[in-house]
């Protein structure tokens, strides 16, 4: 499938797929979709603890960048695991400018490390963070009881309606601890009915630039 690399309206970068056209962040802007949604709407809620994330779309790393980031002003520990089915190649990630546009030249190293890191494998990344890369199908995670915070960054319901099922969110609802927290760009009416179904609570919060709401789940 061909790709191409965009700027967004925000000046950082992602890939696109014209062939679905469908891109791994908001044309609106990659940086500021992945702190409003992720950060704000996730990651903020644990401040000071020691958490472990799990991410559904690793994609060009961008979450995962972002929370180290935010981790280390605030000195906090995370076991991060990041799921991708179809793993982009290296030099592909290495040619997004987020370190150059979340001005933090002196973490390349971090960024970096984090693409050329091995897959299957936990890797200490830094002192405060951990990272386990999995080349796995959504369909195939069986944790449980696992994780604090989920970020749910799959492709759009248009394009991989799949990946937005019952059967995925049950995944979802067995890999979190009690009181744990999905947070996602979407906003569909089928989504939340199926989160609901799992016996998730779920709230609609405004969502991105380009974007009227998102959902945030949380495991009762």
């Amino acid at each position: 499938m061909k790709r191409e690399i965009l700027t967004t309206f925000d000046g950082s970068t992602t890939i696109h797929l014209p062939d679905w056209d469908e891109s791994y962040h908001s044309k609106h802007g990659a940086i500021q979709e992945a702190y409003h949604v992720f950060i704000q709407s996730g990651f903020s809620l644990f401040k000071g603890n020691s958490i472990s994330i799990l991410e559904i779309g690793f994609g060009t790393g961008l979450n995962a960048f972002i929370t180290y980031l935010e981790a280390k002003k605030s000195n906090q520990t995370i076991d991060y695991v990041g799921v991708e089915a179809y793993p982009v190649e290296v030099v592909e990630a290495l040619q997004m400018n987020y370190v150059s546009e979340l001005d933090a030249s002196n973490e390349m190293n971090i960024f970096s490390k984090m693409h050329e890191c091995d897959w299957e494998k936990k890797d200490v990344i830094s002192d405060n963070f951990s990272l386990t890369k999995r080349k796995q199908f959504f369909q195939d995670i069986v944790d449980e009881n696992t994780f604090d915070l989920i970020y749910f960054d799959a492709f759009g319901f248009r394009v991989q309606p799949e990946l937005w099922s019952l059967e995925i969110f049950q995944k979802m609802y067995k890999a979190l601890k009690t009181n744990g927290i999905l947070v996602t760009y979407a906003c569909r009416g089928s989504i939340k009915r199926a989160m609901l179904e799992c016996g998730f609570k779920v709230e609609k919060l405004p969502g991105a630039p380009g974007k009227r709401e998102m959902l945030r789940a949380t495991k009762i």
